[in-house]
């Protein structure tokens, strides 16, 4: 029956080519979508296919988009808005009805609170089986409207290219979102003819830039340059804006000290002389004017608040989206704007007031620099602690040594996630992709397997590092056969401490399961101890790498590096009582209620 529908498919699609053939035919709603996507601009489709989107995976191919089929639709999810953030143009989830779209919620609510452009194309029960018990029949539309910024199912075949233009547009323009567009079987199936169907709705320029107001940019330029203690944040609002090059002219030329946010980093190189990530605590505490350039001032930066920030901060908020200033406290200045324009002509403004400071003899870099050379030590001291079971320090201390530097690194867990943060450089920008602003866990293997499509495609001399702890892995760790059948060269690296947080030794957790009921017995954030993860790598053929010293992650590494057609798994196992460096503030900053 499949190839039947194929076939019906390829004649459909030769006849289209030649339009002259084609006067008396109809034009499918499945071939329509494609057509529609492609004209959009839309490359990348990654989903699961089933009733009623099978054809559609088809028509996609065959229009010419890149279908990357997954094993779970919420990591093709998230490798679909992964792909959105790396080249600007959404990507496309494509699932089934019903529970294929219900598992895409946690990976549209994930890009809209991380705001991706992602578009969700879900297939959904016959128009005429609706009310009536239909098969995996669900209000979708109403379901996702929640997680989006556009919801909506197409009327009628001819009118599929109306709501896909919009539905791309949405998701890509102002704050990056999720749109969603609902496909019944019947409307997928049905046909319009091919000369009443605006394939070629329109596609629209992109959107010029926002440019601020030069009044703000003058106030700005004037409270920087009269701050004892001036702070630049930068968010991944300036990595998704393209906004690099003049955000690196600005401290360049300024000599400002800068933090980046977690995917902020790369925008302005790690390795910067003028990067104060190693003293985050302190430039947080004490500066006195913090300029802002696409980052919320949300839990990710304890909402500018106190005993985070000091009571009399002042804030120069820049942001494309107006509703973002002074959600948590009140900015001193609000500038809407887009990232590029405004560090540009912040530039300009202050290189007429000829500021600029001077870290050698400045008191507020004297300061910084003594906290940053406390905190390089400890750290320094950490990492050259080889005593086994490892820690989490001489584990990154070997990765980051033995990786390339242009490597896209994907990372998530807990602290695998945050000690590698600030352990695992980036020097370029949309380089680094972890759990974002709604900490998802389960999101790397979907973010790797996009990250290897966009090397393959735009940077093939690069590699992608996922960074897994063993509790993340676990939520989508069979996007390993993804990445094998797409022939997708990333190299996994399990950190392994057989928990949540912390694990225990084998014989600690035995002794442990021990004392009566084994579910009451289990600490809640245990796993099981020493799990080989790397044997999943014999399920095709292939051997992954068990290590325990940091000689042997050294020599799983450069292995890894040399394999360029297939992933390689090298599970480090570390002292499940390993940990990040004590801090002088809990990590989520406390309700005041």
């Amino acid at each position: 029956m499949l190839l039947g529908r194929l076939s019906q498919l390829v004649i459909r699609r030769s006849i289209h080519i030649s339009p002259k053939l084609n006067q008396a035919m109809g034009i499918d709603g499945n071939t329509i979508l494609a057509e529609s996507l492609k004209k959009q601009g839309v490359q990348y489709v990654f989903g699961i296919v089933g009733i009623p989107v099978i054809e559609t995976a088809l028509a996609f191919q065959m229009a010419g988009l890149k279908y990357i089929g997954m094993r779970n639709e919420q990591a093709a999810c998230y490798a679909a808005q992964a792909m959105g953030y790396l080249t600007g143009k959404p990507g496309v989830c494509l699932a089934v009805s019903g529970p294929g779209l219900l598992h895409c919620i946690g990976g549209m609510a994930n890009a809209q609170v991380n705001c991706w452009p992602l578009i969700v194309i879900a297939g959904s029960c016959p128009q005429d089986h609706e009310g009536i018990g239909g098969f995996q029949e669900w209000p979708q539309v109403e379901s996702s409207r929640l997680y989006c910024k556009y919801a909506a199912r197409p009327p009628s075949p001819r009118l599929i290219p109306l709501h896909v233009e919009r539905a791309v547009r949405l998701a890509a323009s102002g704050r990056p979102g999720v749109s969603y567009l609902d496909m019944p079987g019947t409307l997928l199936l049905a046909e319009a003819d091919e000369d009443k169907v605006p394939l070629d709705f329109y596609n629209a320029e992109p959107v010029a830039l926002g440019h601020p107001n030069p009044v703000l940019v003058s106030q700005a330029a004037a409270l920087l340059a009269a701050a004892q203690r001036p702070l630049v944040i930068v968010g991944k609002g300036a990595a998704h804006a393209r906004a690099e090059d003049a955000v690196r002219k600005l401290v360049d030329t300024t000599k400002l000290p800068f933090l980046p946010t977690p995917m902020g980093k790369g925008v302005v190189a790690d390795e910067s002389e003028f990067c104060v990530s190693t003293a985050r605590t302190q430039a947080l505490l004490k500066a006195d004017v913090i300029l802002l350039l696409g980052a919320r001032l949300n839990w990710m930066l304890h909402f500018g608040q106190t005993p985070r920030f000091a009571p009399d901060v002042k804030v120069i908020q820049v942001d494309i989206s107006p509703e973002e200033f002074h959600n948590s406290i009140k900015s001193e200045i609000a500038v809407h704007s887009d990232i590029k324009p405004f560090a540009e002509a912040l530039t300009q403004a202050l290189a007429e007031k000829k500021f600029s400071l001077q870290p050698a003899t400045d008191s507020w870099w004297q300061a910084l620099q003594q906290k940053q050379k406390a905190n390089t030590e400890f750290v320094k001291a950490q990492a050259s602690n080889t005593t086994l079971p490892l820690n989490y320090f001489a584990v990154f201390k070997t990765v980051q040594a033995n990786i390339p530097k242009d490597s896209i690194i994907v990372s998530e867990g807990a602290n695998t996630m945050d000690i590698g943060r600030g352990m695992l450089m980036n020097n370029l920008p949309r380089h680094r992709l972890d759990a974002g602003t709604f900490g998802t866990m389960g999101v790397g293997p979907g973010f790797a397997v996009a990250a290897a499509m966009w090397c393959r495609d735009y940077a093939p001399e690069k590699r992608v590092i996922c960074v897994e702890g063993d509790s993340a892995f676990g939520f989508s760790g069979m996007e390993i056969e993804t990445m094998f059948r797409y022939k997708l060269p990333v190299i996994i690296i399990i950190v392994n401490n057989s928990g949540i947080y912390s694990g225990f030794p084998p014989d600690v957790m035995a002794d442990l399961q021990s004392g009566g009921d084994i579910a009451q017995c289990t600490p809640p954030t245990a796993l099981s101890g020493e799990v080989r993860y790397e044997k999943m790598m014999e399920m095709f053929g292939e051997t992954g790498h068990l290590c325990r010293t940091v000689e042997e992650i050294e020599t799983a590494v450069k292995k890894s590096i040399a394999v360029t057609d297939k992933p390689s798994i090298i599970n480090i196992l570390i002292d499940p009582s390993s940990n990040r460096k004590p801090q002088a503030f809990n990590w989520l900053t406390e309700s005041k209620l």
